[in-house]
């Protein structure tokens, strides 16, 4: 049962349209489209709650920087008593191609710097992460450079395809309260 969605990012205007921050692209969509705001917290991020069926649901966009999610995402998990796998990590992946999202239930870094730093702070790797693709650097672009620039005018298309199929992914979770074959199935294909 998923009862926190996080968004991984990072604060900042200059930051707002970046590669890196397409997990709180995806969270920005979901909120708007069940008509909830963020707003800050005292967990080192911006939050808001939603309710399916009746059950209370948070979203997490954590302020902390890229780096160091984690803070804000054990601070918000030991408040409200919530395991790592009732949460669902929503992050950026330089390995998959703009325009595909991948959910897995559990599984290493793969070497971004936020889902290190949640795992360090949860102590595990077993909790559910929605992969958004955002391709990998041409030639000889540093990769640092590459995640905190903007999307290619050409790939805006397949970008907000990605980020709307996220949120309809996100939506099937939370209705059916749990990840099943059938929506990991639904998630990982298409895009």
């Amino acid at each position: 049962m998923v009862k926190l969605v996080v968004g991984l990012g990072n604060p900042g205007e200059k930051y707002r349209f970046t590669k890196h921050n397409v997990g709180w692209m995806v969270l920005d969509s979901l909120s708007e489209r069940l008509g909830v705001k963020f707003s800050e917290s005292k967990f080192k991020g911006e939050i808001s709650e939603v309710r399916i069926d009746n059950e209370k649901v948070l979203l997490l966009k954590p302020t902390t920087y890229m780096n160091l999610s984690g803070e804000s995402v054990f601070q918000v998990c030991r408040f409200f008593k919530i395991k790592p796998e009732e949460i669902l990590v929503v992050l950026d992946d330089l390995d998959l191609p703009v325009g595909k999202i991948r959910l897995r239930l559990k599984g290493g870094s793969g070497g971004h710097k936020g889902l290190e730093s949640i795992q360090r702070y949860l102590g595990t790797s077993d909790f559910p992460r929605l992969r958004v693709g955002i391709g990998r650097p041409e030639r000889r672009e540093q990769v640092v450079d590459y995640v905190l620039s903007p999307f290619k005018e050409d790939d805006l298309e397949k970008v907000q395809a990605s980020i709307e199929r996220a949120v309809d992914c996100i939506e099937r979770i939370l209705s059916k309260r749990e990840i099943d074959e059938k929506t990991l199935s639904y998630c990982n294909q298409g895009g």
